[in-house]
């Protein structure tokens, strides 16, 4: 039966690995077939997605995952289902699974057509066009994407098989010729449901996946029930769920503790209007949310001498001149370039060299895009013993691999592998399904957040709280900087998936909220 996707870290294999798992399985020849166990899963949650529909329409494609959806209507039909059936496939070119399909599907009192049912509402659509089957159709398939856009037109509940027809597994990317057309096609416009078969594929979690796939379920087909050695291929990349209550460590913490017990972070960044454009907002939202998400004791150095005294709404966080703050970097967590501007350039080969622990954001990257000897500088920390981590958006992660956003986009996991490994840092990716990687370590995909977080200075609230939580991690812990960036994306998104979706979230209110217990 297919179940919700539980509250632990899973692992995730990319179309290949899927593949050897898949082909392994079929020498065995398990009975029921795998076709026969997908198509059983596929009815039994279509069943209780829509329990009321009065009719179904099942689109199935030329390959394995039609003949998934072949055996599917069957189900639903022998049930008392109303079934109208679009198949695309040819008989003469079928395996002999789909052939078993085709036939049981052709004994039940379903309704083949060719175009998309137009006299009679359907309440349920169930895609099972192409899965993991895309590769065979690399060019888009005029007929396959006209019958996705008429089902992204219509309000029924969608289930797809394995996939959403034409999203790529291994890097959720749409597929040219396969992504949504219709004007007023957006996540709340139908309920969208995947059921991932044998594996979860990366792809649902990142990039256009999550919007593609909706709620996503999951069925092995009893692959670890099979009386046989199967591959045990390295995950692609982990699903990322914490192992404790995110909560847990603020609840946690001795009674005989003090403030030096939790760490220091110092925010530098914030230009002044001396530079023809302020934006210490940015590092003050940044500050904010290390203080409220447990650092011990916050500083705030503001760029281009900037005047403020103190700031009243958090007399907590402490201003420190440059000379100051210079002095602190080899004992606190620091977090460097939220608004900083062009001002932030000078300070970074000090930064660079002096920071225990570093996290690079915003304009600090740009700076070090630009000048190869600050790159060569952050290069050096690895290697030094000084953990750093960078927060690029696809813009910044572009500068950053001389490279471009569409190309970033196209394989996030890639983008974030390797800048990880070239500049031996942790590096957090971020967007929908946010990718935080590491050298030498299988790269994680933050399953949080959602569209609210789509506004000014989320970003700089991000950094704030990951340095927080690398901070208050003890001396000696393993993969600190990784923990870190982990802890602190899967918390930015709880915040707002706990969010009333009626209420718009800003960073102020996000930087002052924690994440419901989870």
């Amino acid at each position: 039966m297919p179940q919700r996707l539980p509250a632990t870290p899973l692992p995730l294999f990319n179309s290949a690995s899927t593949r050897a798992l898949e082909q392994a399985a079929l020498a065995w020849h398990p009975q029921p077939s795998l076709m026969q166990r997908a198509g059983r899963a596929c009815a039994q949650l279509a069943q209780a997605l829509a329990p009321h529909a009065q009719h179904i329409w099942v689109l199935c494609g030329p390959g394995n995952n039609g003949g998934d959806g072949l055996a599917a209507a069957a189900i639903l039909a022998a049930q008392g289902r109303k079934v109208t059936l679009t198949w695309l496939g040819q008989r003469e070119r079928c395996s002999s699974d789909t052939l078993v399909a085709l036939q049981q599907a052709q004994n039940q009192a379903i309704h083949w057509s060719d175009t998309p049912p137009a006299l009679q509402p359907h309440d349920l659509i169930v895609d099972a066009l192409l899965g993991l089957g895309l590769h065979s159709q690399a060019a888009t398939n005029p007929r396959i994407a006209a019958l996705l856009q008429h089902s992204y037109a219509s309000p029924a509940t969608v289930l797809a098989v394995d996939l959403p027809s034409g999203l790529q597994a291994d890097t959720g990317l749409w597929q040219a010729g396969y992504a949504p057309q219709t004007p007023h096609h957006s996540p709340g416009h139908q309920q969208r449901h995947t059921l991932s078969l044998l594996t979860l594929k990366p792809g649902l979690f990142t990039a256009d996946g999550r919007d593609a796939a909706g709620q996503i379920w999951f069925d092995d087909l009893g692959l670890g029930q099979l009386p046989i050695a199967l591959p045990s291929p390295a995950p692609t990349a982990w699903l990322h769920h914490p192992a404790a209550p995110i909560t847990a460590g603020l609840a946690a913490r001795r009674h005989a503790s003090h403030k030096g017990s939790f760490g220091d972070v110092l925010v530098i960044g914030g230009q002044g209007l001396q530079a023809g454009a302020a934006m210490q907002g940015a590092a003050i939202l940044a500050a904010s949310a290390a203080l409220h998400h447990g650092a011990g004791r916050v500083f705030l150095h503001l760029l281009d001498h900037g005047q403020l005294q103190q700031l009243p709404q958090t007399p907590e966080i402490m201003l420190r001149n440059q000379v100051t703050a210079l002095a602190q970097l080899p004992s606190s967590t620091v977090v460097c370039g939220c608004g900083g501007g062009s001002s932030v350039a000078a300070l970074l080969p000090k930064v660079l060299e002096h920071s225990a622990r570093l996290l690079l954001d915003a304009d600090a990257l740009n700076a070090i895009a630009a000048d190869a000897m600050l790159r060569q500088r952050l290069k050096n920390r690895g290697p030094a013993g000084l953990p750093t981590v960078l927060t690029p958006h696809p813009l910044e992660a572009a500068r950053l691999l001389n490279s471009s956003v569409p190309a970033v986009q196209a394989d996030r996991l890639a983008a974030a592998h390797t800048l990880a490994n070239t500049l031996d840092c942790t590096v957090l990716l971020k967007g929908s399904g946010s990718i935080i990687a590491s050298p030498g370590e299988v790269p994680h995909i933050n399953p949080t957040g959602n569209a609210l977080l789509a506004t000014g200075g989320t970003g700089d609230v991000l950094a704030g709280m990951v340095a927080a939580r690398w901070a208050s991690m003890p001396n000696g812990m393993h993969r600190q900087a990784h923990h870190a960036a982990c802890a602190g994306a899967y918390a930015h998104g709880a915040i707002a998936d706990g969010w009333p979706a009626q209420r718009p979230l800003t960073a102020q209110a996000l930087a002052r909220t924690l994440a419901r217990a989870c």
